[in-house]
């Protein structure tokens, strides 16, 4: 029997539980920055713009990264933030006008840790936080050569105290997310952000409980996911964040070996993470020489949770939505994360389901990968 458009993709569609969310699909919508909420303010024109993507036909979206309680976590003022009477009133209306439309949705809480740039900040003055006072030593970037030059100069490490008031930051805007009425929270611990650089050996030289052997390295992260665990409660849906590659340079590598990469992931599972999001610049190639299976597929196999492939999803060919339904099909991982795709085209997940060809995507659309 010849099989249809339709029929190639029919994994994309299978509905599946994960804890207490029911997803109607394995299609989640990637968190991209857009820099359209004014003063951290999510407005009438957000919520149109999630809501379309619901109306699409998404099975969960996850928003933009969105900043949380500590002054130093974002730097554009007109991203997002999660805290505030006024912010979580946008996104009361934001999460209103998804369910409205049949949708699930979690933010992705965000700090930029080394990546925040003072110059786009209204307060200039303060310094991106590290763990060790350094940058990354920079690689392949998409960062032009002066902006480099200006963010490697080592800072100061971050103090005890520092560290563990950016930890209570985090399950503040988990509980506030929450009481707002999200379906899940995500964390972002990728792409050489706050919690990323944490893991990183390259940006975690400390020496105390926080940096050291890879577990060490990891601890940040667990304490994080256990303050978040502890703010919502045990049934409420954590996602959470990683990737190989980092924006310091997109030839880095977090683990070496999927051993590496086991002993990273255990501890943050442990502490309460219901999914793994496992970024890479293409979710189908191989993480590891000597073995095809893609980072995603990694997640589930070293953590025994369920992991969403996202990475150049919207691409062809090998991005074609059919390569991730076979490897769905295969068990190679759960969820598919579709980025620049559904920031373009609202009905993405309609016309893959339908047996279109998608939009081709502009690949200038995705200004800031988070």
């Amino acid at each position: 029997m010849t099989m249809t458009p339709a029929d190639e993709v029919a994994a994309l569609f299978n509905p599946v539980r994960v804890g207490s969310l029911n997803l109607p699909n394995r299609i989640v919508m990637s968190p991209m920055t857009r820099s359209f909420s004014p003063g951290g303010i999510p407005g009438e024109d957000v919520a149109a713009y999630y809501r379309r993507r619901a109306e699409g036909g998404v099975g969960l979206i996850v928003t933009e990264g969105t900043g949380i309680g500590d002054e130093a976590a974002i730097d554009d003022p007109a991203i997002p933030h999660m805290h505030g009477s006024a912010a979580l009133d946008g996104w009361r209306r934001v999460v209103a006008e998804v369910h409205a439309a049949g949708g699930l949705i979690a933010p992705q809480l965000w700090h930029q840790g080394p990546l925040r740039n003072p110059s786009l900040a209204t307060r200039s003055e303060i310094e991106g936080l590290r763990p060790s006072g350094h940058w990354g030593t920079p690689g392949v970037v998409s960062y032009a050569a002066s902006y480099v030059e200006a963010m490697r100069r080592p800072t100061r490490p971050m103090t005890e105290e520092r560290i563990l008031s950016v930890i209570a930051a985090y399950a503040d805007a988990a509980a506030a997310a929450k009481m707002a009425g999200f379906d899940a929270v995500a964390i972002h611990g990728a792409h050489g952000y706050l919690i990323d650089t944490f893991l990183w050996a390259d940006t975690n030289r400390r020496t105390d409980r926080w940096g050291g052997s890879i577990a060490e390295r990891s601890e940040f992260a667990a304490e994080v996911v256990r303050a978040v665990r502890q703010a919502v409660g045990p049934e409420f849906p954590i996602l959470f964040r990683f990737s190989q590659h980092k924006q310091q340079d997109y030839k880095a590598r977090l683990a070496l070996t999927p051993e590496e990469l086991g002993r990273l992931l255990r501890p943050i599972a442990e502490a309460g993470v219901n999914i793994f999001d496992a970024s890479a610049r293409r979710f189908y190639e191989p993480a590891f020489p000597g073995d095809p299976r893609p980072l995603a597929a990694w997640a589930k196999e070293l953590t025994g949770l369920p992991a969403i492939a996202v990475g150049s999803a919207g691409l062809v060919p090998e991005g074609r939505p059919s390569v991730a339904a076979r490897m769905i099909a295969a068990g190679s991982f759960d969820l598919l994360g579709v980025g620049r795709g559904l920031l373009q085209d609202p009905r993405w997940a309609q016309r893959v389901r339908q047996g279109e060809e998608p939009q081709a995507v502009d690949s200038n659309s995705h200004r800031i990968l988070t």
